[in-house]
C-alpha cells in the first residue's frame, strides 16, 4: 500500500541519511551508496525474511560499518529475520548469533557462534607489559611463548588455568603495566574446523 510504502520508504532514507542519494541517477552512485539503495529497495515491503549475499563486499571501511550497523538496526526495529551469506568474518563476528558451515556440500556446523569460539579457543596468549621482572615464575599449565625487554607473551590453557591467576603471579615478581589477552579470530576458527574435518 502507497501509505506503507512512503513510511518505509521514509523511514529507511532517514536511517542511512539517503536523501540526496535517491535523487542521483543508479550509474552516479558509489559501489557503497548503491548497496544502501538496495538495502532501502529490498525492505520497503516490510519483509519477515531478508536474504543477502556478501553485503559488504567490495565496500570501503566506513560503509562496511555502516551497513552493518543498519542491518542490526533493521534486524531489532523491524523484527526481520536476516539470512546472510558471507565469506567476510568481520560481517559473521558483528552480526550472527548463528552460524551454518557449509563444506563440499555438507552442513559441518550449526550452533551458536559462542559455543564454537569455546571449542576452539580454549588457548589463549596473554601479553604481559611489565617493569622490573627480576624472574619469570613456574605456572603450571602455560608456555613462554616469547619474552622481550618488557612484554612477555604466555600460552595458556583457559580449560585448566585462568587469566587473572596467571596476572596474580607475575604482579609477585614485577610491577604490572598493562595485560592484553589475544584470541583467535573466527577465521582461525573455521579453519581449524574444516583442518578436524580434513576437507
Amino acid at each position: 500500500p502507497d501509505k506503507l510504502y512512503e513510511n518505509n520508504k521514509n523511514e529507511l532514507v532517514s536511517i542511512l541519511h539517503l536523501e540526496e542519494i535517491i535523487k542521483k541517477p543508479v550509474r552516479q552512485l558509489s559501489l557503497g551508496e548503491r548497496m544502501k539503495c538496495e538495502l532501502v529497495a529490498s525492505l520497503l515491503h516490510d519483509p519477515k525474511i531478508l536474504f543477502l549475499d556478501e553485503p559488504t563486499i567490495g565496500l570501503d571501511a566506513v560503509s562496511k560499518v555502516t551497513v552493518r550497523n543498519f542491518i542490526k538496526e533493521i534486524n531489532k526495529k523491524k523484527n526481520v529475520t536476516i539470512i546472510l551469506t558471507t565469506h567476510d568474518m568481520k560481517d559473521i563476528e558483528s552480526l550472527a548469533k548463528r552460524l551454518i558451515i557449509i563444506g563440499k556440500g555438507k552442513k559441518l556446523y550449526d550452533g551458536d557462534i559462542k559455543d564454537i569460539k569455546e571449542k576452539y579457543t580454549k588457548n589463549k596468549i596473554v601479553e604481559i607489559f611489565f617493569s622490573d621482572l627480576k624472574t619469570l615464575p613456574n605456572i603450571k599449565n602455560t608456555k613462554i611463548v616469547s619474552k622481550e625487554k618488557d612484554v612477555v607473551r604466555i600460552l595458556i590453557d583457559t580449560k585448566k588455568i585462568s587469566v587473572s591467576s596467571i596476572t596474580l603471579e607475575y604482579s609477585k615478581v614485577c610491577e604490572i603495566k598493562d595485560v592484553n589477552i589475544i584470541e583467535k579470530g573466527i577465521d582461525d576458527i573455521i579453519y581449524d574446523l574444516y583442518q578436524d574435518l580434513e576437507l
